[in-house]
């Protein structure tokens, strides 16, 4: 029997880490968070994480696992989920994942997709021309061989921009081609897929009102406070949505007033990637909200739509 994982997924800002709270609360589950940047310890504001009063009345796996200096990758996260889940279920309690993080997502539900092996030579003639040309110019050569993996990689992750191009160098054909297919050959566990999904306005007015709550909780100073702890903050966790408009700030790069509103347009344009990868995950239920919804009337649609969710055993 493989283990039943009762996944919610949505955009950011959707109410979905608060749903899931709710709902592991009432089936007295323990949460497998899937959040590529809660991963970071004394990154806590502008990730929204979870406060110690809810992280005591619900255990959550994965987070403040690494320092904001730190590498991780979709290899380590899947490994790391797939003990947090056995270890959960081995106490035979039920399993709620909950994220945002697509990445993440994809290799909860399908595993690792390794593809090619790497090429040096390429990646250092990549890593030239974006140096001389900028890595939107590589994400413009991208959304040509593969529209789809433009759409969802920002135009200034040139790692991803990197590995996408280098899987087309190599293979052919596009990576998300070659990753549709392995989507669907595996499946490790019994995934009950459920997306909370608002409407789109509704969601950038509540991405305005939580970029003024965490710039009030004090964001600038958690900025600051990294920059200047031992080892800093890494290439990667300095690319969060919130810390890479503040870090420019603190570098003469930006107003505190243009940073603000970048970490707006960010967090929106965040919202609008993830909704393209939500409308590609097969066997979604979803679950309507508005604000006039309170969350534990959501819990209760979340879980009846992962007890509708039927699959057979493996």
């Amino acid at each position: 029997m493989r283990i039943r994982v009762n996944l919610l997924i949505g955009c950011t800002a959707s109410g979905k880490s608060a749903v899931a709270l709710a709902a592991a609360r009432q089936l007295g589950a323990e949460l497998v968070s899937i959040d590529s940047m809660k991963i970071y310890r004394r990154m806590d504001i502008g990730t929204a994480k979870p406060t110690p009063e809810e992280r005591r009345d619900v255990f959550h796996h994965l987070i403040d696992i690494i320092e904001p200096f730190d590498q991780y990758n979709l290899g380590r996260f899947v490994g790391d989920a797939d003990r947090a889940i056995r270890d959960i279920a081995s106490r035979d309690l039920p399993v709620v994942a909950e994220g945002g993080s697509m990445m993440f997502v994809r290799g909860l539900l399908s595993g690792v997709f390794d593809g090619p092996a790497a090429d040096p030579a390429f990646r250092r003639t990549l890593r030239e021309r974006a140096e001389r040309e900028g890595t939107p110019a590589l994400h413009a050569e991208l959304a040509q061989v593969d529209p789809e993996a433009a759409q969802r990689i920002h135009a200034n992750d040139l790692r991803r921009i990197e590995r996408a191009l280098e899987v087309y160098h190599l293979s052919g054909r596009p990576i998300t081609e070659l990753q549709t297919q392995w989507e669907q050959s595996c499946s490790q566990y019994d995934c009950r897929v459920v997306a909370l999904r608002r409407p789109k306005e509704e969601v950038n007015r509540r991405i305005n009102a939580r970029v003024r709550q965490m710039m009030v909780a004090g964001l600038p100073d958690e900025v600051r406070s990294l920059l200047a702890g031992p080892g800093g903050i890494g290439q990667q966790a300095a690319q969060a949505v919130g810390y890479a408009e503040l870090i420019r700030h603190f570098h003469g790069e930006l107003s505190l007033d243009e940073a603000i509103e970048q970490i707006k347009i960010g967090t929106r344009r965040l919202a609008k990637s993830q909704r393209t990868w939500l409308r590609r995950i097969p066997d979604v239920r979803w679950v309507d909200a508005t604000e006039a919804d309170a969350t534990e009337t959501l819990a209760d649609r979340v879980i009846a739509a992962w007890e509708e969710t039927n699959h057979p055993p493996a």
